[in-house]
């Protein structure tokens, strides 16, 4: 092997360690440990402390002031807001979303595909104070949300049973918890088009969500419409539904999808 080779593949094998760092952290474990860290990547005490050393410096990491505890850095922040300035989905899908809202009544989210969870990056409200702080869904469970599902149903098998082998955890009475049930609810999406949350991953909330492709088929995110029981009770379901495939729809075609004719 020459040498720079052997360079690029230790550089490589660098840049893994660091991803594997920031997948540590999420919305739930939002400040670890040097111990936490260790533990959840597998690495070595001092490998581990020379690049969180190494990531604080460059701002992808902060520490607290006892520099016991580390949080991603700012940096990521300003990276994520360039990242949505230039995808196309989120200045494309932007008048699509407010527009469901104001027909709906209901609150809307936009979300792509992040590998194992549905990544919301655009919400709208009908009105001030929604029922669904950005924050409790931005990373968005797969198997029972509608936003969710509506990605899942669509993807091969290999993703199906990554994510059905990863867990499918319990976070109402109504939350589907087993593979078999839902190939079952990914197969009811795949024959109507579109996705229910019914009260599935927080109590009370009753969401419909509908796939988004991109100009080569490909389901990479969703649309979705939330409300109450109260505001979006099963009899709007039919009405809710045709209205979020719709604008599903046309994000896609502005993508450049065209559905192939039937």
């Amino acid at each position: 092997m020459s040498e720079t080779r052997a360079s690029g593949d230790e550089n490589l094998k660098s840049l893994n360690k660091v991803a594997a760092i920031l997948d540590c952290f999420s919305t739930t474990h939002r400040a670890m440990s040097l111990a936490d860290i260790c533990k959840q990547t597998g690495y070595p005490r001092s490998t581990t402390h020379r690049l969180l050393a190494s990531m604080r410096e460059v701002g992808l990491l902060d520490q607290d002031r006892e520099r016991q505890n580390y949080r991603l850095g700012i940096r990521l922040f300003a990276y994520g807001n360039i990242v949505l300035a230039n995808m196309d989905l989120h200045r494309e899908a932007r008048p699509f979303a407010e527009a469901l809202g104001r027909m709906t009544g209901l609150s809307v989210h936009l979300a792509v595909f992040g590998g194992e969870r549905a990544v919301v990056i655009h919400r709208a409200e009908p009105a001030p104070g929604g029922l669904t702080p950005l924050n409790l869904l931005e990373n968005a469970p797969m198997h029972c949300t509608s936003i969710g599902k509506a990605i899942l149903a669509y993807q091969p098998e290999s993703v199906l049973e990554r994510i059905i082998e990863a867990g499918l955890p319990r976070y109402t009475d109504a939350t589907i918890t087993t593979g078999a049930g839902l190939r079952q609810e990914l197969q009811k999406v795949r024959e109507r088009g579109y996705a229910v949350d019914n009260g599935e991953h927080q109590p009370g909330l009753r969401c419909i969500g509908a796939p988004i492709h991109d100009q080569f088929g490909r389901v990479f995110a969703s649309i979705s419409a939330t409300g109450s029981a109260m505001q979006s009770p099963g009899d709007r379901e039919a009405s809710v539904a045709a209205m979020v495939m719709h604008h599903a729809a046309q994000i896609s075609s502005h993508l450049g999808y065209e559905p192939t004719p039937k």
